[in-house]
Parts: structure tokens; C-alpha cells; sequence
């Protein structure tokens, strides 16, 4: 049986239908997921994509934190469902309080786009499994408000508990506390980063490499040996 992931479209969504791209192409069937929608359709996972979602007014994934969908969301991401958040799904994973710690504005107050490196930290995630610890790979970044901020006790237990998943290199290009561009929740089902896989999983798009692919590659896996 194909594996069914949700791709959940809030208003300003823009990443929706790459992202449902990428899960078609790992092999998995994309189930489109509207932001007023009470049930999950029966998923196996579900992806809260990029974009600006209700315009990042408040702040950036504030009011889509309290759409009706985002009731099942959270429900079953505390009973294991995986749910990956993606830029815009991250800021609304922390607003949801799955993850911890918040997203405040760059740094040097301009959007950024650009091909970004970064390290994996922990490929023993739902999200990460065709990774290895210590790779480095290039994922696009795009965002307004990507710099990830928590208190010096968060930071210190992400740190020890290797929940730091990602970590970017080369440059810090938003300002976020030491240098995290992703983290997972202490299960490991939920993971949010700032970049942008879903537009590195063919040769032709994104950065002309493949380096996101892993990402949907690695829930297929974990849900077929489920």
C-alpha cells in the first residue's frame, strides 16, 4: 500500500504543490490538506509547507497555528503521527508548541534567498533516516523571519539530547542561536528547519542537486517498515 503524506495549504501558502512534487517523486502519494479541514484524511504523515501563511501578520505561523486543522495536527503528533515543518511549517510547529523555542525576524532586517550548506546533526529522525550524521549537504533557503531564538536552558537541552537535526555552515545567514537550522521533538516524529528540501529533490530545479530527496525518501521507509 503507497504511503499517503498531507500537505496541509494555509493561506499564503507558496510551497504547497513543490512540496507535494517531492513526495511524488520520492514515491509516496500527496494528499492535499485544506487549513479549514477537521480530519487528516487518514495520513500517515503530514508536511506544513513554506510560505506566509495569513501574510506573517502577528507573527510569522501565529494565526495558522489556531486553524481548525492544526487541532489534529497537534493531537496526533503527540500520539507519534510525523509531521515535518518546512520555513513557514517550522514557525507554526513552534507557535504550536510541538517544538521548542520561537522565529524572529533576520537578523540583518532583508529576505534571503540563496543555496545554503548545512550539516546533519541527527539522522535518527522520522524525517532524516537516509542521512548520516556529519553529512553535508545544500538545501535552498528562503525566508524573512528565519532566525531561530530560545532561552539558554532550551538551547542547552536541544544541544544534550541531540535534537539539534540541523546546523548550517559556512554561514549563519539569519542570526539564529548556534547556528540551528532545524530541530525534532524529543521523539523524533516531528521535525521543523528553515530550508527548503522540496526544492532540491531533482537535477533540473532548486540547486541542481538532489540533496532534499532524503527527507521524503526517509518517511517512506520509516512508514513502509512501520
Amino acid at each position: 500500500m503507497t504511503a499517503r503524506i498531507g500537505v496541509v495549504t494555509f493561506p499564503g501558502s507558496l510551497d504547497d504543490r513543490d512540496t507535494q512534487r517531492a513526495i511524488r517523486v520520492a514515491g509516496a502519494e500527496p494528499v492535499a490538506l485544506w487549513h479549514k479541514d477537521k480530519g487528516l484524511r487518514q495520513v500517515d504523515a503530514v508536511v506544513l509547507p513554506g510560505g506566509f501563511s495569513y501574510g506573517d501578520y502577528l507573527r510569522a505561523g501565529a494565526i495558522s497555528r489556531f486553524s481548525p486543522v492544526m487541532e489534529s495536527v497537534i493531537e496526533q503528533a503527540k500520539a507519534g503521527l510525523p509531521v515535518l515543518g518546512i520555513c513557514n511549517g517550522f514557525q507554526v510547529l513552534t507557535e504550536a508548541h510541538l517544538l521548542p523555542g520561537g522565529m524572529l525576524g533576520n537578523d540583518h532586517l532583508h529576505f534571503i534567498c540563496r543555496d545554503q550548506k548545512l550539516r546533519v546533526e541527527n539522522a535518527d529522525t522520522a524525517w532524516t533516516g537516509d542521512y548520516r550524521a556529519g553529512q553535508e549537504i545544500h538545501i535552498p533557503l528562503k525566508n524573512m523571519d528565519g532566525r531561530y531564538v530560545a532561552d539558554e536552558y532550551t538551547l542547552d537541552k536541544l544541544e544534550a539530547e541531540g535534537r539539534v537535526v540541523f546546523r548550517y555552515l559556512d554561514v549563519n545567514p539569519n542570526g539564529s542561536l548556534r547556528d540551528i537550522a532545524g530541530i525534532t521533538n524529543e521523539a523524533g516524529n516531528v521535525v521543523g528547519l528553515m530550508p527548503h528540501p522540496e526544492h532540491a529533490v531533482e537535477p533540473l530545479i532548486g540547486t541542481g542537486r538532489t540533496d532534499g530527496l532524503p527527507f521524503f525518501t526517509s518517511i517512506l521507509k520509516k512508514l513502509v517498515n512501520a
